[in-house]
């Protein structure tokens, strides 16, 4: 057997690698997004302010285009929501922050729930059981308004961005057209250079 040689490390290295991450940010990066686990009542998605604050605004890791796009392109892509958590930290530090974001946004939530899914089961009656399910819906509705506010950021100023949201709620609110169409409406607006 035989040792990599020096070109092949450096290049192991680039692929899994911290982009110019130490391995205190990424302990920093796993710790923050396991906070954010917590409060992402409703989803991952609806902690996206949050990350996008710390990823963008206070860490200056990513940019907003590259941090939206990332959002978009796993929210299209199949599979589960929570693959956009993955790639930003993909984005950010390579498949160590990719490791470091779904350990973080997937360990403390999963195991929350499972604690509270085996007491709810014994307990479905309990008022105290009601009272926090109910106060859920104003706060995931709260969290994903958030999330929306910081999606449009980088088209937010164009009269066109507004349109397709305003044309989306009322479509919405008043048709059972399925989303996906809407999606589609949005994706050619913005194609067509409409939104920005």
């Amino acid at each position: 057997m035989s040792w990599p040689d020096a070109s092949t490390l450096a290049a192991a290295a680039e692929l899994w690698g911290l982009h110019g991450l130490g391995w205190d940010d990424l302990l920093q990066l796993m710790l923050h997004f396991m906070l954010l686990s917590m409060i992402a009542v409703g989803g991952a998605i609806t902690a996206a302010p949050d990350m996008h604050r710390y990823l963008v605004q206070q860490q200056l890791w990513l940019g907003d285009a590259q941090f939206t796009a990332s959002v978009a392109i796993a929210q299209a892509a199949p599979g589960p929501n929570i693959l956009f958590v993955g790639l930003l930290g993909l984005h950010v530090a390579g498949f160590a922050g990719l490791v470091a974001t779904m350990v973080g946004i997937m360990l403390p939530s999963s195991l929350t729930a499972w604690v509270v899914g085996r007491l709810g089961h014994r307990r479905a009656d309990s008022i105290v059981l009601r009272a926090f399910t109910a106060g859920m819906v104003p706060l995931t509705l709260g969290l994903l308004l958030a999330t929306g506010w910081v999606l449009t950021a980088p088209t937010r100023g164009h009269w066109g961005t507004w349109a397709v949201i305003a044309a989306t709620a009322a479509t919405m609110t008043w048709t059972r057209l399925s989303p996906l169409w809407l999606i589609a409406a949005g994706a050619l607006a913005g194609m067509a250079g409409l939104t920005g």
